[in-house]
């Protein structure tokens, strides 16, 4: 016997859990005595018996387990930006169709592909588990038995792991809700979970780079024993499995800062995969294994991509003016926008005040930027045209204010110092920035500025009503026109009777019904709101003050009858908000006898 040891160097291994693989696989090699991989080292160190095989035996059997023994080409790190950048940036080069707000609105059908291409590594390295639970106890299909009876493991092993996902998904969701209570701490996390999905990314894609940046388990492996018993518990555990693309995919959810969000972007990633998961034993012979490594790196590219998106949020959010795509195409062209296209706003001087103007509605922000003069105090006068889900609030992180805007007239005031100040909508999505020159009078808005944003252009995450995606999709119970709706049916009073007040509100589809309510202050007030018909009643409302956001109360949504009790002691403007966006308006009056309902119409709603 000669006992040989060598360091194989092998490429192609994704995640930590490509270890077990290329261990497996050389182990079964007559002669091998010991195999131990390494991830982050992309090398194999194995002990053989040289007189019963071979180094080039031992790189077959790496090749047949899905891995290759020589390096690929030095140019493929230049060829991956070539890929990435053009898909960011070719759909900017046709006009009318802006790629980065695409790919914002299409996060989640994009999570989908994702998950629909990393299935290739869910196959191989977890694949044996959900054969273990597809077969009898025999590990044969009973021939007597229905085609869906046979298929009813491989059902509930998939419906367990689309179900850990989600819940895992949800739980990551709440946390990064609970972090972005803070706009620093929101703005911190989504460009950690951008970055740290870039690096996922770059390592599914085969690149090196940051091979020794990895997260794993110790107490998780893909091994288990065979035990062909409830498949379904076996999908759920399925969740803590140490696999790269999946650990990417929870920062991804943890970034969404809503139990929600994270949730759905969890549950569509592992829907992708399922496809595959169903039907891999007999696709399996007809997929070569370097066929099944070239999607993988393509799901690399598109998990980089999502965290190129997630950190641009972050940034945007944290107050850093980074060009979006369609800046960077005209700056690179050497084209310019002319003033008109840049929507750029000069600051007009009444009464030692300097006012600028701007509207949200399903377009974005227009004008998205300003020239101010420092030293001069600001009023900023916001118009909510058509408020919806992402242009429901502003965010101004270094003046510190995110100011949720209400249709209508929304004013924020502050006096500018040194440098410009840049705002964004509190998802990062929607952008502009407000310049500060020493003189006003020396600023010509006719001549380009390459450091302003572009103009939004209907942004697809800004079309629809003001429940977001719900309302695009779904009509209006009011109708198309408001001018048309009766005011008693818009607006409502409350019923004052001894030292209370009550009154009665009904959620259907994704509206409720008033659209205002008026409420008297300093009175105990019970609102008994029906969200029998109301979409996504199983979620957090919040009551909270127009002016200055401070919160009231909070009350959980459920379907059917939910009665809420406070007390407002202070007249004014609040609202009522899931989501971030605005269900119900309420003003609260120092008499109910005094209030004229056209009045508090002219006010909510903008016809």
């Amino acid at each position: 016997m000669s006992i040989n040891r060598e360091i194989i160097k092998v490429y192609d291994m994704t995640c930590t859990s490509c270890e077990s693989r290329v261990e497996k696989a050389l182990k079964k090699v007559n002669g091998v005595v010991n195999a131990m991989a390494s991830y982050s080292a992309a090398q194999v160190i194995v002990e053989y018996d040289s007189e019963l095989c071979t180094r080039i035996q031992l790189n077959e059997a790496i090749n047949k387990a899905g891995y290759s023994t020589k390096g690929s080409s030095s140019i493929k790190f230049a060829g991956f930006l070539v890929i990435v950048a053009a898909v960011l940036l070719l759909g900017n080069s046709t006009a009318g169709f802006d790629m980065s707000a695409k790919l914002n609105n299409a996060s989640y059908v994009v999570l989908f592909v994702v998950g629909m291409l990393t299935s290739i590594h869910c196959v191989g390295m977890c694949g044996g588990i959900m054969l273990t639970q597809s077969l009898s106890k025999n590990n044969i299909l009973i021939e007597n038995q229905s085609k869906l009876k046979n298929l009813m493991p491989s059902i509930l092993y998939n419906a367990g792991r689309v179900t850990s996902y989600t819940i895992i998904g949800g739980i990551v969701g709440a946390l990064g809700s609970v972090l972005s209570l803070s706009l620093n701490v929101k703005a911190g996390l989504q460009i950690f979970a951008g970055i740290f999905m870039v690096i996922m990314g770059l390592n599914m894609a085969g690149l090196s780079l940051f091979r020794k940046f990895n997260i794993k388990l110790p107490w998780s492996s893909c091994n288990i024993k065979n035990k062909p018993k409830a498949p379904f518990l076996v999908g759920i555990l399925n969740g803590l499995m140490p696999c790269g693309p999946l650990q990417t995919m929870q920062l991804y959810a943890l970034g969404t800062g809503s139990a929600i969000n994270g949730a759905v972007s969890m549950f569509l990633f592992s829907l992708g995969t399922v496809p595959l998961m169903l039907v891999f034993g007999a696709i399996s012979g007809l997929l070569s294994k370097g066929y099944t490594k070239q999607l993988l790196k393509f799901s690399g590219i598109l998990v980089v991509i999502l965290g190129l998106i997630m950190g641009n949020r972050g940034l945007a959010l944290a107050g850093v003016g980074v060009p979006n795509a369609s800046t960077l195409v005209q700056n690179l062209s050497g084209t310019q926008a002319s003033a008109s296209q840049a929507n750029i706003g000069k600051a007009t001087i009444e009464n030692g005040v300097q006012i600028i103007k701007m509207t949200a509605d399903n377009n974005g922000y227009t004008p998205n930027a300003f020239y101010v003069q420092k030293g001069i105090p600001v009023k900023w006068i916001i118009t909510g045209s058509q408020i919806n889900s992402c242009n429901n609030a502003v965010v101004v992180p270094s003046l510190n204010i995110q100011k949720t805007l209400k249709s209508g007239e929304n004013t924020i005031e502050f006096t500018p110092k040194d440098g410009d100040i840049n705002f964004s909508c509190w998802m990062g999505m929607i952008r502009g920035v407000i310049k500060v020159t020493d003189n006003l009078d020396s600023v010509d808005t006719s001549k380009a500025d390459s450091s302003i944003p572009a103009p939004s252009s209907g942004m697809s995450c800004c079309k629809g009503g003001t429940a977001g995606s719900a309302a695009a999709q779904t009509p209006s119970i009011y109708g198309n026109d408001l001018s048309k709706v009766s005011t008693d049916r818009l607006i409502k009073k409350a019923n004052i009777s001894a030292d209370s007040q009550t009154l009665n509100i009904k959620g259907t589809g994704y509206e409720f019904e008033p659209l205002v309510i008026v409420l008297q202050k300093g009175i105990k007030t019970n609102l008994s709101i029906d969200l029998s018909a109301f979409d996504d009643a199983d979620d957090k409302f919040t009551i909270l003050n127009g002016d200055n956001d401070n919160v009231v109360t909070n009350f959980n949504g459920k379907k059917g009858v939910v009665n809420v009790e406070f007390n407002i002691p202070n007249s004014g403007t609040y609202l009522i908000v899931k989501d971030n966006v605005i269900v119900t308006g309420i003003e609260v009056a120092d008499s109910l006898k005094t209030v004229n309902l056209e009045d508090v119409r002219k006010k909510f709603i903008n016809e």
